[in-house]
């Protein structure tokens, strides 16, 4: 994936948890190096996810036929009051899970407002390499009180969580400060969301634009379209990524591609919650950088990379027809464009020396990968989780022959059942 188009026969060699050499045919020497099997697959940089909830685990499947803002306060946020530090455990490691056996090795998470240290032990365990914060909320009518935080403790606590866990894991644990969105943050705790990541060089991250019906209450509340009222509080920028993008204006797209915000893409939850599509051949076309990521399992019921890149990879074309994204740029949106929007783009999104060993192996011989043909348009229009053979982090390997090494994923299973059945019976009109 250093340039789009490339593909050939060879091998990688990591020593260090770093790649040291990447071949055109065969690696001359493997005296003494343990070799892991990727015969007959398609070997490329681990897939990174720009938006991603795993807190949310344990609500899937329970949140249906909603859409943005009737979900968050039916649903969502009543679930998040309810869970509790176990919860949020047993839902980190299911969402964790998910993601390393789908091939995903960086993702940027989103946590709920309490107890967000047990998802950085979560992916400390599991081996992911995870940048994630705790989430802020300060007001909203629909806000559960469990949720609504005094501003500044709010602030302070992120402080604490940040310099505790940024770095950890030999760097593979990072923060990101993560306020919501405009209409449950002040515009005080959002000036001081953007202060404190500066301040500390963390990534921000929050929602915007997802909802005609949110991008009108934000008009209403603040007197500016969304992207507009970020800016005037300090939420643009290269070190800012905002999910969604789905009803901007041109002013708004002009304001994203001058500061150089990045937009993660979210295909399947957009679709899902009727929220729409975002015009992603226009806003690339602008110069708005774009990642792609599953947003949360309760609003696409996966955290599949290869679902999102499927509909990336078509979606378009009702509008710009069938050119309207090349299966190798979507491709590059999930590995060298994430790293890139992550500010990682010198550590990982390609398979070069010197960069961290992310690698993902796919089984070429699955069904819809037949025949052999051009890479790219196998994997983005073929490929499934179940097609991922191989997972490495930072030179472990956390999935071998599409098995989880890093946790016995039983165990896992039956902390989700319990933390699941508890945190239902602490919530309201929740559906059996």
């Amino acid at each position: 994936m250093v340039d789009n188009g490339e593909a050939f026969l060879g091998d990688v060699r990591i020593r260090g948890g770093r790649i040291v050499e990447v071949t055109c045919g065969p690696a001359p020497d493997t005296d003494g190096a343990e070799i892991l099997d990727a015969e007959e697959g398609l070997v490329l940089p681990g897939f990174i996810q720009a938006h991603v909830h795993v807190v949310q685990s344990l609500l899937r499947h329970r949140a249906d036929q909603l859409e943005l803002l009737d979900w968050l306060r039916l649903r969502t946020l009543p679930y998040e009051a309810a869970l509790d530090g176990d919860g949020v455990q047993a839902a980190a490691e299911l969402g964790i899970a998910e993601l390393l056996t789908g091939g995903t090795t960086t993702a940027l998470d989103f946590g709920t407002t309490h107890d967000h240290d047990r998802v950085f032990q979560a992916a400390e365990v599991l081996g992911i390499r995870l940048i994630s914060g705790k989430t802020h909320m300060d007001t909203g009518d629909d806000v559960p009180a469990g949720l609504l935080e005094d501003t500044g403790r709010s602030l302070a606590e992120a402080e604490e969580l940040g310099k505790r866990w940024h770095g950890a894991a030999g760097g593979r644990l990072r923060y990101a400060v993560a306020p919501r969105f405009a209409l449950s943050c002040s515009p005080e705790l959002l000036r001081g969301c953007a202060d404190l990541a500066r301040a500390n060089g963390w990534l921000l991250q929050s929602h915007a634009a997802e909802n005609r019906a949110e991008v009108a209450e934000v008009l209403k509340l603040t007197g500016r379209r969304n992207v507009i009222y970020l800016d005037a509080v300090g939420l643009t920028g290269a070190d800012v990524v905002l999910a969604h993008g789905v009803h901007l204006q041109r002013e708004e797209i002009d304001l994203l591609a001058r500061t150089g915000t990045r937009i993660c893409h979210c295909p399947g939850a957009n679709l899902k919650l009727g929220s729409g599509i975002a015009d992603v051949p226009g806003l690339l076309a602008a110069g708005v950088p774009v990642a792609i990521g599953a947003d949360g399992p309760p609003c696409n019921n996966r955290l599949s990379v290869f679902h999102e890149m499927s509909l990336a990879g078509t979606l378009h074309n009702l509008r710009h027809g069938p050119t309207a994204i090349d299966p190798w740029t979507v491709l590059a949106m999930a590995t060298r464009e994430a790293a890139r929007a992550l500010g990682l783009g010198e550590l990982i999104g390609t398979l070069e020396p010197g960069k961290a060993a992310d690698v993902t192996v796919l089984d070429g011989r699955g069904w819809a990968l037949q025949p052999e043909a051009d890479a790219a348009s196998r994997i983005v229009y073929g490929a499934g989780d179940g097609d991922v053979r191989h997972v490495i982090v930072d030179g472990r390997v956390v999935v071998s022959d599409r098995r989880l090494l890093t946790m016995n994923a039983d165990e896992i299973r039956l902390r989700v059942r319990g933390a699941a059945e508890a945190t239902r019976a602490r919530m309201k009109e929740v559906p059996s």
